[in-house]
C-alpha cells in the first residue's frame, strides 16, 4: 500500500503544532519540577546582583500554579507571565488556525510592538520595585 502524501493543510499545521509541543513540553516539566523548592533552577542573576525583581521573577512559580490549576497563585507570582502566557496560547490557536485553513499567519509585530512591550516590562518593573506596587513583586 502506497504512502499518502500529506496534505497541505497538515504540513501548513507542523509548525504550529510544534510550538504547541514544546510550549505543553515546558510546562509539563514545570509542573513536574517545582521551582519553590530550591535547586532546581537558577537564581535570577538581576535578583542575585541588584535586589531587585526583574520582569521574569516568579515566572516559573506562575507557571508552576498556572499548570496547577491555580490562577490565584500563578496572577500573585507574576502577572505579567500569566498575560503572557495567554498572549502566547492566543497567537498559537491563531496560526495553527490560519495554518488549517490554508492562510498565512497574518503575524507581522512592527518595532512599535516591540518598544510597547519594553516598556509595560519596565513599568512592570518599575511598579513592582516600589512601595505601591508591593503587591506585584513575587
Amino acid at each position: 500500500m502506497p504512502l499518502s502524501r500529506p496534505r497541505p493543510a497538515a504540513r501548513a499545521a507542523a509548525a504550529p503544532l510544534a510550538a504547541f509541543a514544546a510550549a505543553g513540553a515546558a510546562f509539563c516539566f514545570v509542573a513536574v519540577v517545582d521551582p519553590n523548592e530550591p535547586g532546581h533552577y537558577p537564581a535570577c542573576p538581576v535578583l542575585s546582583l541588584t535586589g531587585l525583581s526583574c520582569p521574569g521573577c516568579g515566572g516559573l512559580r506562575s507557571a508552576h500554579a498556572l499548570a496547577h490549576g491555580d490562577l490565584a497563585g500563578a496572577l500573585d507570582a507574576n502577572a505579567l507571565a500569566v498575560a503572557g502566557f495567554a498572549a502566547l496560547a492566543g497567537v498559537l490557536v491563531l496560526w495553527l488556525t490560519r495554518a488549517l485553513r490554508g492562510r498565512p499567519a497574518g503575524l507581522a509585530p512592527r518595532p512599535a510592538h516591540g518598544w510597547a512591550l519594553g516598556a509595560l516590562a519596565l513599568a512592570f518593573t518599575l511598579l513592582r520595585n516600589v512601595p505601591l506596587g508591593a503587591t506585584l513583586a513575587p
